[in-house]
């Protein structure tokens, strides 16, 4: 870090704004280029394909909380509103209803959960670490008073969406959830860049009393970021279900951390104001690659996944203190 930042040169010639990105994109490379070296059959497109394919979900729910990160704010609900989405499509199939119509229900449930924590935040000026914790509990309770078992899905509509592959040319395919994460991207990156609301989010992390001055409207963008991350959870809860073909309520335990390790190790600055959904995208590939890589080497336990996690949030936070000491001065 110390030699990126003290190459004059450097610095001239990528913006530091850009330094977090690049630096994700450089590790993603040489974490995909060593696992290619140490291990037959890694370096191939399909790998990172499958890497889409086995975190569309998580890619999904990390665009919601990026929103709401690049306001300085947290989102701690995610996980259970992934949890209680299964649930809630996984029960109302089992009683006959169309595929169509428990698709848009959960999505609307979801943004409504994330804009009444919007609201109290605001309104009610509460930290939002207490209010979505309190989201939280409520969504994962709510997951038991409709059941306590697993539910399994079997409903024509997503058990087709689960199995179809699309043929992108030679041995390469991919999933329709990988493809609906990555229109996700599209459609939240021209959000953020080019309308209005995009610009309010910025300015808001960046400084909420220079937004104020500004003429922005705060407590909009504030209920609306955590309305799009209900609505991102809602759909990842979706797009979890095609993946497992069931509802349970212990699913996705502890998934809002991976996504805000997503968002961090991406790049965004965890006080908001600064940060890219390329950064995201590229945080969800490295957690993503680090699982394959275990998978690959066999020998290694699932925990290892949590280390090298750990280990990559304490390199990227005290990269993001570094370069905001920097700009301070």
């Amino acid at each position: 870090m110390t030699s990126i930042t003290g190459l004059p040169g450097l610095r001239r010639a990528v913006p530091q704004k850009y330094i977090p990105v690049l630096v994700t994109a450089g590790l993603f490379v040489a974490m995909f280029v060593a696992g290619g070296i140490r291990y037959e059959n890694f370096a191939t497109g399909q790998i990172i394909l499958n890497v889409f394919i086995d975190n569309a979900f998580l890619l999904v729910v990390a665009v919601g909380m990026t929103f709401v990160i690049l306001t300085g704010g947290i989102d701690l609900s995610v996980g259970s509103v992934v949890a209680l989405s299964t649930m809630i499509a996984a029960s109302l199939l089992k009683d006959g209803w169309p595929a169509p119509g428990v698709i848009a229900l959960v999505l609307v449930i979801g943004a409504v959960l994330g804009l009444g924590m919007g609201a109290i935040i605001h309104y009610f000026e509460i930290q939002p670490f207490i209010v979505t914790l309190a989201g939280m509990f409520l969504a994962r309770g709510l997951c038991y008073t409709i059941s306590t078992d697993s539910i399994p899905i079997e409903n024509e509509t997503f058990t087709a969406i689960a199995q179809t592959r699309i043929g992108l040319g030679g041995d390469l395919s991919v999933s329709p959830s990988a493809l609906i994460a990555v229109v996700v991207v599209l459609i939240a990156a021209f959000v953020l860049h080019y309308t209005r609301l995009g610009r309010s989010v910025y300015a808001t992390g960046g400084s909420e009393q220079s937004a104020l001055l500004m003429g922005l409207s705060v407590a909009r963008t504030k209920i609306a970021v955590y309305t799009i991350s209900g609505f991102c959870s809602a759909l990842g809860g979706l797009l979890f279900a095609f993946y497992s073909l069931s509802g349970y309520g212990l699913s996705a335990v502890g998934m809002e951390l991976d996504a805000i390790a997503a968002v961090v190790i991406g790049g965004t600055l965890l006080t908001g104001g600064s940060g890219y959904l390329l950064g995201t995208v590229l945080g969800v590939l490295v957690l993503g690659l680090i699982q394959t890589i275990i998978s690959f080497e066999g020998t290694l336990s699932s925990w290892w996944t949590k280390i090298f996690i750990g280990v990559l949030l304490f390199a990227f936070i005290l990269l993001q203190r570094l370069f905001l000491g920097r700009s301070r001065r």
